[in-house]
């Protein structure tokens, strides 16, 4: 993997041109390979070899004389101390707040090692997140107590948005909050409110990992009559510590009234804590009163959109994450397929019994699987460090570069978090195709890291939600201007490839997919009629995926087309990387003709269909 990760860097993305900005002009193509190699070893030695205890030993709930408390295993506190001690939570920020200000792209490549090691212990993407989203939203006061001591470690951070009776549905969150007496907006960490609610399927939210856990809550203020604003411009957003602290930062030896209610048990990713938490149920009661202490962040009524700050960057750590698990399954069921014997292969005269067996990998069908596992795997991670290579360019490019740069992202994003999702979970499947029975069974890891994966479909926006966003938001927005913008994108790597070798079927193929995408697009909207256009979301979110995958693939061939026959690069690394961008446009791009029929013609029977039907 280390191979390709290099190679998508430097021969692809060259992200070496970045040190030519002040923002970076610290850094160089040895002190990113020199990041990569601690976060690959802190991998190797802290969370490989530890992914099975997790699974296997859950997290529980133990009650003693201190109260009730989460036990993880002793392997997840060691990890966590490596990855805190690493710097990688504060690699992206400034040196004042601790940081290396290393590009996003190259912290997002660090990140793949610790995923692909062990998504079930987990790294520090909350935690990271919540600060980050402090950084961009927060008081100095809150930047300072707060990010900074998530940043260091000392404290981690969660995400409180779901509760029982809403689940996804934001707008129908019921969790109060309160202003805190006379001279609530006084306080030096902001104005203080008490919190009143439950939140449900909250990642990490109880643990001794770290000595506090800041939360990020979303909920509404009443108005004068006491009455909720009803939809989602009325959410706000509140830190809300387990512990409370001063204004320096040090804690006050007082329980926030903040109490975990219950912890989830989940098919996979078991290594993390998932929880029912309750806010404000009078368990404790700081300086003597009920409700649990928040701090507003930016103003009342703009909870969800400082959200979306953190849920974006969430939503590309998602995909990395099913694009490590089915890297890992693919890795795995590859190693297989070489040293498993089964099976001879078939001549014109039929098998021949006295023949000895052979390899799995050499049979074709074997190799239809790895081809179409590398796929998917390899061209995920191409997409996602295309992604953060564009937060780079959002963050520090020239003024126009940088507005390009959002506003690709912005059309990308949904489409970031659910293909990995999607095709990395089917690359997993196929692992275990390729280990047969024994895939199925636990003395082989494929089977969990096909449970891990099946909830990247699930958190962060489900995918039902993601095709509703890119179709209903992203692709019409500013008269499809995103849309546009990625068209202009695509046909510059189609007027590369047309003049080399090899590369100008692709390309006519992935021309004449643009278009399809482009005309079904506007049939969809031809009514102007929501139902009849987002009916069919999920289909055209799958064909708009695998569009964007083919046009990742033809960029990647064409960087393999390039390094081919260099000393830099070896030969068949590069040719693997070829033959994988011949799989997808032979046996996937072609799969998007079904998928945009339903769109094109609004096909109503999901619409029509009767629950007395079912």
């Amino acid at each position: 993997m280390r191979e390709t990760v290099d190679f998508l860097l430097h021969d692809w993305l060259r992200v070496t041109e970045l040190t030519a900005r002040p923002r970076f002009a610290e850094h160089s193509a040895e002190t990113f390979g020199q990041v990569l190699d601690t976060c690959e070893r802190i991998a190797r030695e802290k969370y490989a070899p530890f992914n099975r205890l997790v699974d296997i030993e859950e997290p529980r709930l133990v009650s003693d004389a201190s109260g009730e408390r989460v036990i993880l295993p002793q392997a997840t506190h060691d990890a966590w101390a490596a990855y805190a001690e690493s710097g990688m939570l504060a690699a992206a920020q400034d040196h004042e707040m601790g940081g290396m200000q290393l590009p996003y792209v190259v912290e997002a490549a660090a990140d793949a090692f610790f995923a692909k090691a062990s998504v079930s212990i987990g790294g520090g993407l909350l935690t990271r997140g919540n600060a980050g989203l402090l950084m961009a939203h927060g008081t100095p006061a809150q930047k300072r107590v707060f990010a900074g001591n998530e940043f260091s470690g000392r404290w981690s951070g969660t995400m409180c948005l779901s509760e029982p009776q809403a689940g996804s549905s934001l707008s129908d969150i019921a969790t109060r909050a309160e202003a805190d007496g006379a001279g609530f907006e006084a306080d030096p960490l902001g104005p203080r409110y008490r919190l009143r609610g439950n939140k449900m399927w909250i990642s990490a939210g109880e643990h001794e990992l770290t000595e506090n856990i800041i939360h990020l809550v979303l909920a509404k203020i009443p108005r004068e009559d006491g009455t909720l604003v009803p939809g989602t411009k009325g959410i706000s957003l509140f830190i809300v510590p387990k512990k409370m602290v001063n204004a320096e930062g040090r804690l006050t030896g007082e329980r926030n009234d903040v109490a975990l209610a219950g912890l989830n048990h989940k098919c996979g990713w078991r290594g993390t804590t998932n929880t029912l938490l309750n806010f404000g149920e009078g368990k404790f009661r700081p300086g003597g009163k009920g409700g649990a202490v928040g701090y507003l962040v930016g103003r009342p009524g703009e909870g969800l959109r400082c959200m979306f700050h953190m849920m974006n960057e969430a939503r590309i750590g998602v995909g990395l994450a099913a694009t490590m698990l089915g890297m890992a399954g693919y890795e795995a069921s590859l190693e297989y397929a070489r040293i498993r014997t089964q099976g001879r292969p078939v001549g014109l005269q039929g098998k021949d019994p006295a023949q000895p067996p052979v390899r799995l990998i050499e049979h074709a069908d074997i190799r239809r699987m790895l081809l179409a596992q590398k796929s998917y795997a390899e061209g995920a991670l191409a997409l996602e460090l295309y992604c953060a290579r564009l937060v780079d360019e959002a963050h520090t490019g020239e003024a126009a570069a940088a507005k390009d740069a959002a506003l690709l992202l912005e059309v990308l994003t949904p489409i970031a978090k659910s293909w990995p999702s999607e095709w990395c979970l089917e690359a997993n499947s196929l692992a275990i195709q390729v280990h047969g029975g024994y895939g199925y069974t636990r003395d082989f890891p494929v089977e969990q890291y096909w449970r891990d994966n099946r909830l990247n479909m699930i958190h962060e926006g489900t995918h039902g939600i993601q095709a509703l966003d890119l179709l209903g938001r992203k692709v019409v927005m500013d008269g499809g201007a995103g849309l546009k913008l990625l068209a202009t994108r695509m046909s510059g790597t189609l007027e590369c490839a047309g003049h080399v070798p090899g590369l100008a079927e692709p390309a006519n193929a992935l021309a004449a997919a643009l278009q399809k995408v482009g005309a079904a697009t506007k049939a969809a909207w031809a009514t102007g009629n929501p139902e009849e256009a987002l009916a069919n979301a999920t289909p055209y979110l799958q064909a708009f995926g695998h569009l964007v995958l083919a046009w990742i693939w033809l960029e990647v061939g064409l960087a393999a087309q390039a390094a081919s026959g260099s000393s830099t690069r070896s030969e068949a690394l590069m040719q693997g990387k070829l033959a994988a961008m011949r799989y997808f446009y032979a046996y996937e791009l072609p799969r998007i003709d079904a998928w945009l029929g339903v769109v094109a013609r609004r096909e109503p029977l999901v619409r029509e269909m009767r629950e007395e039907w079912f």
